[in-house]
């Protein structure tokens, strides 16, 4: 609705009070019978009665003028970020180059291990824009250049070379690197600033490919070819150093290997021990060099590090090597160029809690006065991994700096001196793998509100005592809140701090504010607030394999006051299988005073149990492969043929998931009863033969009590990847057909039929009817990412499914169209049950995407959550970015809308009100005059 719709209404009201009211108002006058010429009331009456109507007359003005102010305001506000919020990220920085073309310039230009490219504010650390590559080694950036306002890069595991325009992040050309039958792999790019660009490949244990191309169109000028057996990565073992020399080091031979790119065409090998120098054992070598600054000729300095914190100045002169400078304890080193000058920065330990950094000549070696830095390490978080420093010209031609660490938990932190953090980006919550919502805890005086009913009273003067202190408790916050509100308003509105902490954390009236704990790959623990996406704590783990996998389970919520909430995190080794657990409070982050057991067995399988023990928390079952020594029983198994097919999802329903309805309503007002089986689990299959026309997707429905298969269905000539959701008494996946190359759903639906075997409780043991199932599919015209359903507190809202598209949407997709029973041919009895007349494609409407025009990128889970109330369902999407929103899968019906007009409502209430008693007093002078008559 437009803003001049929305007056037009109110005009319409304002127009129905003015026509009426006086109407109303006059009735009581005209409704007295005609006075005599002559007649005159008393003088203290006549005074009454011209007060009254006076007051008439100011209540109708006193109203037009509210309906007009209202009528004024009457825009609908807007809705973004008003319920949701989106944070975008970028992943591990891989290389990272500071914009200096222009000197003012607020920029720093990063390429990531998620390959993703893109540009941050050095003042605020938020994006200017990003590009998101494939995913896979596809996408992958190889090496980033930067070359005036352009950035040219490698992509695509050394097969495309790319150049990007910096300002707004333009695509300026792209060349295939083409390597003839070669598999060359490009993994460094090179230039001196004169128009050339030099890329960098080599073909493992065999010789490297140089080509070199126009950075103005990306025209190739020339090829060279240099044998080099020893080399398998110039990325981790090669630098350009001095008037482009290729300079690269080998930990077999322990030497040097140098290569002038202009004149030489074989490469001169220096051993380290000939320059004194000596490599820890089992340590690789590392070149860190000038050149990842703009494109301009390098230096001839360059840091060789032999140590984990055992790092050399060297700079090469006339083709002998020189050490300048021992730097010893130095955990990162790192060149940055300002004007004509270079300077190096050297981050070393300085105590458990603190890193020193300090700037050096990079010509000489010399320490530059008045640099020194300090980096307080988090003792949250990890150690610095990496360095980046941003260099600049002070007024009186000193340097200064800016540095920007990331640390081993992939937070990236902007530092000034002398160690003023200016913004931090947490970057490993762009690898989210699992997430948990937790009821946020009640508040001192709802808890002594909750224990009034807890406790047993001695009678009935107690309970009324209680109930009145309880009273008196409610009033004293009611009122500080008041004075609060009445305070902050004194205040301009910059001054006026809501920020959410852990102190003032507590459960809101419609339990719509919970807390998110996200669990990322890199073994970093969140907590984040629902409402405002503030991180409140966080937590990270040391030692977490890269292949590691995790389950976040919740033992025990907020609901068990005073024990306070518990969460366990199940790490496992994919490959070795051992595991570790680390338990841990939800609300505060801090680690559990409990010591979980050690587990020196690999796992197999973990469940948590739907029992309880004396402190209301749940069982954790943990089976290792000594589970033998156990004495268990085979209840039963259902073999599947390991070299037909493989299973590839196994889902149950939800444990917190409640259904209100136990049938459906036909046309003839019969009652179709569901099978609601709650022990019913869906297997999914897929076939090991890959052949287009012999891959099938399957499907087994089987009872977890007795393993009787219900239902079994196979879709022929499909793949996956399959995606699946179970909820209630239906089961719906999504796969690929490769005969008819598209995306397909299926939907099937068990039923028990008109008539109720149990409707007090299920029974798996006792069921002698096979159930009913209906099937259907349908066409999708897009590839999904991930796929959930809503969750409501009591089951009352219809079910919708939230799919995550690769495109970046999030579609709310109702479940009615994907009902088994939708009609071919409609009927009396479907129009009754507002059946949707089949149709073989499901459309897109745009006005199902509930996150708009805020995508979020690489959606690999949605996470749903029930709030306090039922219409509202709490969703979050977690990928590349998060996204928190809330859902009406049937309409907000238990809540007034946002733009419900108090002030007309208050206002009409008043005028009734003071009309009733003008009224009032008028009958009462009627009443009077009638007597005098």
């Amino acid at each position: 609705m437009t803003g001049g719709a929305h007056s037009s209404f109110f005009m319409l009201h304002h127009y129905s009070i003015t026509s009426s009211s006086p109407i109303g108002g006059n009735t009581h006058l005209s409704q007295h019978k005609k006075k005599p010429d002559n007649f005159r009331l008393p003088s203290s009456l006549e005074e009454q009665v011209k007060a009254a109507a006076t007051m008439a007359k100011l209540i109708l003005l006193f109203l037009k003028c509210i309906v007009l102010c209202s009528t004024v305001e009457a825009v609908f506000e807007d809705q973004v970020g008003k319920f949701d919020w989106r944070q975008q990220y970028v992943g591990k920085v891989r290389f990272a180059h500071f914009d200096t073309h222009v000197q003012s310039s607020k920029k720093v230009i990063v390429g990531t291990e998620n390959n993703v490219f893109a540009a941050l504010n050095t003042r605020t650390g938020e994006l200017f824009w990003r590009h998101v590559d494939k995913t896979g080694p596809e996408g992958n950036i190889d090496a980033l250049l930067q070359h005036g306002q352009d950035a040219v890069l490698v992509v695509g595991n050394g097969r495309l070379l790319r150049s990007w325009e910096m300002n707004v992040g333009g695509l300026n050309w792209e060349v295939v690197l083409d390597s003839g039958s070669e598999t060359v792999d490009y993994q460094a790019v090179y230039s001196a600033g004169n128009g050339e660009v030099y890329a960098l490949g080599v073909v493992p244990h065999s010789h490297i490919a140089i080509v070199v191309y126009s950075v103005e169109d990306g025209e190739i000028i020339k090829q060279i070819s240099v044998e080099a057996p020893w080399l398998s990565n110039i990325q981790a073992s090669c630098a350009m150093v001095g008037e482009g020399t290729l300079t690269c080091v080998d930990s077999a031979t322990v030497s040097l290997y140098m290569l002038d790119l202009h004149t030489q065409s074989q490469m001169t090998q220096v051993p380290l021990q000939s320059l004194g120098l000596e490599v820890i054992p089992g340590f690789h070598p590392v070149l860190v060099s000038t050149q990842p600054n703009p494109a301009r000729q390098p230096l001839s300095e360059f840091f060789l590090q032999l140590g984990p914190e055992h790092h050399l100045l060297l700079q090469l002169n006339n083709g002998q090597i020189v050490t300048l400078r021992d730097f010893k304890p130095a955990m990162l080193a790192s060149f940055a160029t300002t004007g004509e000058k270079t300077v190096a920065a050297v981050m070393s330990p300085k105590n458990k809690t603190a890193c020193s950094l300090n700037l050096f000549s990079a010509e000489t070696g010399r320490r530059l006065l008045d640099t020194t830095l300090i980096f307080n390490i988090d003792p949250n978080g990890g150690k610095p991994e990496k360095l980046f420093v941003q260099s600049f010209l002070k007024k009186d031609d000193s340097v200064g700096y800016r540095v920007m660490v990331q640390t081993e938990d992939h937070t990236l932190t902007f530092i000034q001196q002398p160690g003023r953090v200016m913004w931090t980006r947490e970057e490993a919550l762009s690898d989210v793998v699992t997430m948990e919502m937790v009821d946020l805890p009640l508040t001192g005086t709802q808890a002594a509100l909750e224990g009034e009913f807890v406790k047993k009273a001695d009678g009935l003067t107690s309970m009324v005592l209680k109930r009145l202190s309880s009273q008196l408790i409610l009033l004293q916050a009611w009122i500080s809140h008041l004075w609060k509100l009445f305070y902050d308003a004194r205040k301009p509105r910059s001054q006026v701090k809501n920020e959410v902490t852990i102190e003032n954390l507590s459960r809101d009236e419609f339990n719509l504010q919970k807390m998110m704990v996200m669990v990322t790959a890199s073994g970093k623990l969140f907590g984040i607030d629902s409402k405002t996406g503030s991180i409140l704590w966080r937590h990270y783990l040391d030692n977490v394999p890269s292949n590691a996998a995790f389950k976040l389970m919740v033992q025990r919520t907020t609901a068990h006051f005073p024990h306070p909430p518990q969460c366990t995190l199940l790490i496992k080794d994919k490959d070795t299988g051992l595991a570790t657990l680390h338990v841990f409070n939800p609300i505060f982050g801090k680690k559990s005073h409990i010591s979980p057991p050690a587990l020196p067995q690999p796992i197999l399988q973990s469940l948590m149990l739907p029992l309880m023990d004396q402190d209301y928390a749940k069982v954790l079952l943990l089976i290792d492969d000594q589970y033998k020594d156990l004495s268990t029983e085979l209840i039963w198994e259902v073999v599947i043929p390991t070299e037909v097919q493989k299973i590839v999802s196994v889902k149950g329903k939800r444990p917190n998931e409640h259904v209100h309805s136990q049938g459906r309503v036909m046309g003839d007002r019969s009652v179709l009863y569901k099978y609601l089986n709650p022990n019913l689990l869906a297997v999914v299959t897929e076939s090991t033969d890959l052949h287009q026309e012999r891959s099938f997707v399957g499907i087994l429905l089987i009872d977890g009590v007795t393993g009787r298969i219900i239902h079994e269905a196979v879709q022929r000539k499909t793949r996956g990847p399959v995606h699946v959701v179970h909820s209630e008494n239906w089961v719906v996946y999504e796969y690929w057909s490769t005969k008819s190359r598209r995306n397909e759903f299926s939907v099937i639906e068990l039923y028990e039929g008109m008539d109720l075997y149990n409707s007090t409780v299920f029974s798996s043991l006792d069921r002698p009817h096979v159930p009913q199932v209906l099937q259907q599919s349908y066409i999708f015209p897009s590839s999904i990412s991930t796929m959930e359903a809503t969750l409501t507190e009591k089951g009352i809202t219809s079910r919708h499914l939230l799919i995550g598209l690769p495109s970046g949407g999030i579609l709310s997709l109702p479940k009615m169209f994907l009902d088994p029973r939708r009609p071919e041919i409609v009927t009396e009895q479907s129009r009754e049950e507002n059946l949707i007349p089949y149709a073989p494609e499901l459309l897109i409407r745009t006005e199902w995407f509930i996150n708009y025009n805020q995508t979020v990128s690489r959606v690999r889970g949605i996470y749903t959550a029930p709030s306090g109330l039922e219409s509202t369902c709490l969703v979050v999407a977690y990928g590349l970015d998060i996204y928190q929103t809330r859902v009406y899968p049937s309409k907000q019906f238990d809540v007034l809308k946002d733009d419900y007009d108090y002030m007309l409502i208050s206002s009409v209430l008043f005028a009734l009100f003071f009309a009733t008693m003008i009224s009032k007093r008028l009958a009462e002078v009627k009443l009077l005059n009638r007597a005098w008559r």
